[in-house]
């Protein structure tokens, strides 16, 4: 699907900001993945869907989670974790994208999973540090982007987890495991050194 067809679909879903946060994930995603080896127009397309269900409404996205066989843990955790299982669920069935790379990559941007795809970090990390993001630690995560993907991933994941502990929110199961899988995988490449 062309950059621009894509745009005029997403767009139709998103407040002005959120579209506006969506261009910067893309162009970001773009430049990741051109930097470790993703396929830039799977980035491309993955970063423009990664927000497609953001503003349904609630209970259509339980509704879909609860349907789908999606993992019941999404439901005791924060809402804001249900737009991206139910935005690939969706952007396969509303506009037809199947590519599995693009759908997962949507799906894992709010939470991470173990073992994920180059793909999947780009657009985790796109997310993160697009340039219309700011909040405390997002610029160090920028720097570190430019050298180090895994290390700006850790990083990302370590500064939520510490910000919804902060906030006594629960934090959710699968990016505990994404943190843990890639914090391992980095001692093990430097015991390989």
């Amino acid at each position: 699907m062309d950059r621009n067809k894509a745009l005029g679909i997403v767009k139709q879903q998103l407040t002005e900001h959120r579209y506006l946060h969506t261009i910067g994930v893309m162009e970001t995603a773009i430049e990741l993945a051109n930097k470790y080896g993703a396929d830039p127009q799977k980035a491309e397309l993955a970063a423009i869907f990664h927000d497609y269900a953001k503003f349904r409404p609630k209970e259509e996205m339980k509704k879909i989670i609860i349907e789908q066989n999606m993992s019941q843990d999404l439901l005791v955790h924060n809402t804001e974790l249900w737009h991206a299982p139910v935005g690939a669920f969706l952007v396969e069935t509303e506009v037809g994208i199947n590519d599995h790379e693009v759908l997962n990559a949507i799906k894992y941007h709010t939470s991470g999973r173990m073992n994920m795809s180059i793909l999947d970090k780009v657009i985790f990390l796109a997310d993160y540090i697009e340039p219309g993001r700011h909040f405390p630690g997002v610029e160090e995560v920028r720097e570190i982007a430019k050298y180090d993907l895994d290390t700006a991933l850790i990083l990302s994941l370590r500064n939520t987890i510490q910000f919804l502990l902060g906030k006594t929110q629960p934090v959710y199961p699968d990016t505990v495991l994404t943190y843990n899988a890639l914090l391992l995988g980095k001692k093990e490449e430097k015991k390989g050194e």
